[in-house]
């Protein structure tokens, strides 16, 4: 593609382009914005190119000679890579007379090449820094033949369907507004009131779970960071220090030392522990405006977050406990598929090896003892300790990072958390961290792809609507709605003197689960005709027999 580009406009410098999960992309300044009509020039210019069968040449250069080639050729960002680059030699590719700088390796020669696609334009900062200079990346993607070229491009016809900031407008859900700023949601009545639905669920579960509801402060004073070693290991992603009365305060990127706190705030017998303490917290986090994505990644957000004091011999049994709970509320919501990681010790940690090998032996002994496939994520651990991470997949099979299990030696060991034990002597605690869907934003978001804004009954914003006739059935509609009301059940009616046709478009439009269709022969009959959203009639029911039937299958969470 760098290749083909660099044929049809000589001025372009090259930046960087690598390989992806998803297909490929480069990053190109120009003078001028590329346009879709491109897309088309360069492909054409791509498949030129691929029928030449130009081999992939290897070449090894002192790191110098390969700077000063780069220079010749005017590529003024291959010098800057090379610049920090410490090895002594690097490796150039050259295919068809036109050279880069690559590691390697390639396929033998470009007729090897059977499918592919040019994608989108986006924007894109060199070295993913707002600072520098603003780039065109071109996306793209590549398959061995054009049966999976196709299946993958109907695949992202439904994606871009799904798509959750899509999806928030239409369905009037949430929205980002740049006089706020980004990052930073806007929950719509629709939103709030699923947002509300899953924290009533989240808040009850974990009352039966024997969990301890918190809540803390949005800011903290800034030596709690120091003191918790999140300002050591996390500051590039905290917020400048606000002063109040002299004295510097901070943002909270994290609900933890808050939880210590009240932990600390009275003495502990040994016969407390585990203490499980569960917040909805709301953290806020500096992210780059590049990398924000509506409400899969965002600036401040609330996780469902839990922080478990134990003993040291009761962390696996909590463990285990957390790994039933996790998959109980994933399945829940719809998620029944998922990968398990055991991430290990970072390169950057705090605490003894020691801790850090007990810690690890205790999550993989839980996950074998459920019997749960797990693998190991080498050196993705957090600094101050090793986790379980599940990635829940999707009804498109796309995996989500969710839900967190981290065994902490470090935050007991610098806030001297303690108990009391049978001994009479001071012991210190073990403290697990653990979220089940991770942020409620995030959650929310995969939620809204994962049912295509579709969510089942009982978290469906509008459960029923109410759709007249004529006017002269307005009276018994009202009538029904408030029975509905009075039963807990989410219910608009639409009475406007619109032919039904249009009002039942308009109602499965905004997918609404149900809705109940009333006439003359109903007003009759003292009955509803009840239709679902996928266009299956369902019949008559009397309004006893729909609140029971609609109450079981909320109940049902189905």
């Amino acid at each position: 593609m760098a290749h083909a580009v660099k044929e049809l406009f000589p001025a372009v410098k090259l930046a960087i382009g690598p390989a992806t999960k998803e297909g490929f992309y480069y990053d190109f300044d120009m003078d001028r914005p590329f346009m879709p009509e491109d897309l088309g020039l360069i492909e054409n210019k791509m498949k030129e190119i691929i029928k030449k069968n130009s081999p992939f040449v290897r070449k090894t250069l002192p790191r110098k000679d390969a700077i000063e080639l780069f220079k010749k050729m005017g590529e003024d960002y291959k010098v800057k890579i090379l610049s920090g680059i410490a090895d002594d030699e690097v490796s150039v590719y050259e295919e068809g007379g036109f050279v880069d700088l690559c590691r390697g390796p390639h396929i033998p020669a470009s007729g090897f090449i059977k499918a592919f696609k040019l994608l989108s334009i986006a924007g894109a900062y060199w070295r993913g820094n707002e600072k520098n200079k603003m780039l065109q990346r071109i996306y793209g993607t590549a398959f061995d033949n054009e049966k999976n070229l196709k299946d993958y491009l109907v695949f992202l016809e439904e994606v871009k369907k799904r798509d959750h900031r899509k999806l928030g407008k239409e369905l009037d859900l949430f929205s980002i507004s740049e006089e706020i700023g980004p990052g930073l949601i806007l929950w719509h009545p629709n939103g709030a009131i699923i947002r509300k639905t899953i924290e009533d669920f989240w808040r009850d579960e974990h009352y039966k779970a024997d969990y301890k509801i918190l809540y803390s402060p949005h800011i903290a004073k800034l030596n709690l960071w120091k003191r918790s070693g999140h300002l050591d290991f996390y500051k590039e992603n905290m917020y400048s220090p606000m002063e109040i009365d002299g004295i510097e305060y901070e943002l909270k990127p994290m609900n933890c030392p808050f939880h210590i706190n009240i932990y600390k705030s009275s003495l502990r017998s040994y016969r407390e522990l585990p203490v499980r303490y569960a917040e909805l917290g709301t953290v806020y986090r500096y992210e780059r405006s590049g990398v924000l994505h509506g409400l899969l990644r965002v600036r401040g957000f609330t996780q469902d977050d839990a922080h478990i004091f134990c003993r040291e011999d009761q962390i696996e049994s909590e463990i285990l406990s957390i790994l039933d709970f996790t998959l109980f509320i994933l399945k829940t919501f719809g998620f029944d598929a998922y990968d398990i990681y055991l991430s290990t010790m970072p390169e950057k940690y705090v605490g003894t090896l020691e801790n850090w090998e007990r810690s690890t032996n205790a999550l993989k002994h839980a996950l074998e003892e459920k019997g749960l496939s797990y693998q190991i994520d080498p050196g993705e651990g957090v600094f101050y300790g090793p986790k379980i991470d599940i990635k829940i997949k999707d009804s498109l099979n796309r995996s989500w990072q969710c839900s967190t299990i981290q065994v902490d030696f470090n935050n007991p060991e610098r806030f001297d958390v303690t108990y009391r034990g049978s001994d009479g002597k001071e012991h210190r605690a073990i403290m697990i961290h653990r979220a089940l869907m991770g942020s409620l934003e995030r959650f929310f978001g995969i939620l809204i792809e994962h049912y295509s804004g579709a969510f089942p009954l009982w978290l469906a914003p509008v459960q029923i609507e109410i759709l007249t006739i004529a006017e002269r059935h307005s009276a018994y509609a009202l009538k029904i709605a408030d029975a509905l009301k009075i039963n807990g059940i989410r219910i608009e009616t639409n009475l406007e003197n619109e032919k039904i046709g249009h009002k039942i478009r308009e109602a499965t439009i905004r997918k609404v689960p149900y809705l109940v269709i009333i006439g003359d022969k109903e007003l009759d009959e003292n009955k509803l005709t009840v239709r679902k959203r996928s266009g299956e009639n369902m019949g008559s029911f009397t309004t006893d027999k729909l609140i029971q039937m609609i109450k079981t299958e909320i109940e049902s969470k189905h």
